[in-house]
């Protein structure tokens, strides 16, 4: 019997004669520092039901929150480079040093520092430090999208400078801007007046006596405040529908087929879902073991602190590193955020006294007078490093599980980035620059 045309009509105004929109894709991210943050905003701008998994109690409470808050697409640079197998050696038995190798039985270590030694060679150095400025560069533009759609604030300034110290340091950089110039990347190579002048803070610490030899001015490099912009995205997000689960444990869910189907929380809930995204920094490989899936990502253990600028100082007018003990001041308000170093084998959580001694000589040799050490606050945690300096972006050999991981001390240069290329593999889409040198293949035939 036909039905009747006023029925048909109610049928289409009430959608029964359509077909059943299929649900939202369920994905689920492990860790919510910027890495994670970023990820789960793509994800959610792909029109996905997104989870957000995290340990602590907030979002960007361990390496993002140490962040040393430089944006530096241009300067980024693997920590495998030439000469530094010799500069770790030669700083072993110094009382301030920009990295330190401390005695482990640790196997992962050892694996991993036959890898990173393996790294070392000028031509890989160059490789490694083309792919990540690939990435850094185009997270740059990712997050500038992100700062003009919502007017973000986080304490940003413009330019970036690789302080010199002594014409040794000037003759290490030469390989660094080989790379720079056969990629066609903005810099300038500055004398030490030309430095002082970009930055007149520096005329007081040449006047104490700190050696200044010269400059690497990056022009579009800028610094930030890591952790600020992280809970701004994660607002964003949360208004978009991504929920956030912190002060919980997620361990990894596969079903018969070997596919990652979910996560199963500390308080016994599961939550399944279609693709899991590892991002929870130096945690990742352990997690990831528990799958069969090796990954060589090492905590490199680094240090920062907040020294507040004294009342009457006008500070830095931008971000710069010292070269020679890798440490990197980034002022951020009225305040400054020294960060740096690099130990090797280092486990716990204490302040090692010859870090920070590092971190204050760097701080006093560049703004003699200017920095208030009474009310200076200190942090220590680890950065995931991979032996090459890249990180491992993309799929596994496990159905439904994908990584956004090992990003060092990059991140924050990276995240806006790597969070996009991850979320558009995740929906089946093709990312918008080239992923050579960046998959988890390139370390171990089981993966």
């Amino acid at each position: 019997m036909p039905v009747p045309r006023n029925a048909l009509a109610l049928r289409r105004e009430n959608g029964l004669d359509q077909k059943k929109r299929p649900d939202p894709m369920r994905v689920i991210v492990i860790g919510a520092g910027i890495i994670g943050v970023c990820t789960a905003y793509w994800l959610n701008r792909h029109g996905m039901q997104v989870t957000v998994v995290d340990r602590r109690s907030g979002v960007a409470q361990e390496s993002s929150f140490g962040n040393a808050g430089i944006l530096a697409a241009d300067y980024a640079a693997p920590w495998a480079a030439p000469g530094m197998p010799g500069r770790v050696l030669a700083h072993l038995f110094k009382s301030e040093a920009p990295v330190a190798l401390r005695a482990s039985l640790d196997p992962a270590l050892w694996k991993w520092l036959v890898k990173w030694l393996g790294q070392c060679r000028a031509e890989r150095y160059a490789a490694n430090k083309r792919v990540m400025q690939r990435v850094a560069r185009y997270s740059r533009v990712q997050l500038a999208a992100l700062r003009e759609e919502y007017g973000f604030e986080y304490e940003r300034r413009i330019g970036y400078l690789q302080l010199l110290r002594t014409p040794r340091d000037v003759e290490a950089a030469q390989a660094t801007l080989q790379v720079l110039r056969e990629s066609g990347i903005a810099h300038q190579l500055l004398g030490a007046e030309e430095a002082v002048a970009m930055d007149v803070h520096l005329q007081d610490a040449v006047h104490v006596g700190t050696p200044l030899a010269g400059a690497i001015h990056y022009p579009d490099d800028e610094s930030g405040n890591c952790p600020l912009f992280a809970r701004l995205l994660a607002a964003e997000c949360e208004r978009g529908g991504v929920e956030f689960l912190f002060n919980t444990v997620a361990q990894p869910v596969q079903d018969a087929g070997d596919i990652v189907a979910g996560v199963r929380l500390q308080d016994g809930r599961t939550l399944p879902a279609q693709a899991v995204v590892v991002a929870s920094g130096s945690d990742a490989g352990d997690w990831l073991a528990r799958l069969g899936v090796r990954v060589p990502i090492y905590p490199v253990r680094g240090y920062a602190a907040n020294l507040p600028l004294r009342n009457d100082v006008i500070g830095p007018r931008r971000a710069f590193v010292d070269e020679t003990y890798r440490v990197t001041v980034t002022p951020l308000g009225q305040r400054l955020r020294i960060a740096g170093t690099a130990e090797l084998g280092a486990r716990g959580p204490a302040l090692r006294d010859k870090a920070l001694r590092t971190l204050v000589r760097t701080a006093q040799d560049w703004m003699p007078g200017m920095l208030d050490f009474s009310r200076a606050t200190w942090w220590a945690g680890t950065r995931p490093m991979t032996p090459d300096g890249p990180p491992i972006l993309g799929p596994t050999r496990l159905p439904g599980l994908y990584l956004n991981v090992g990003h060092g001390s990059q991140g924050w240069s990276m995240a806006a980035g790597t969070g996009r290329i991850v979320a558009d593999l995740v929906a089946g889409r093709t990312p918008e620059i080239d992923l050579d040198g960046l998959d988890i293949g390139r370390y171990a035939r089981k993966n």
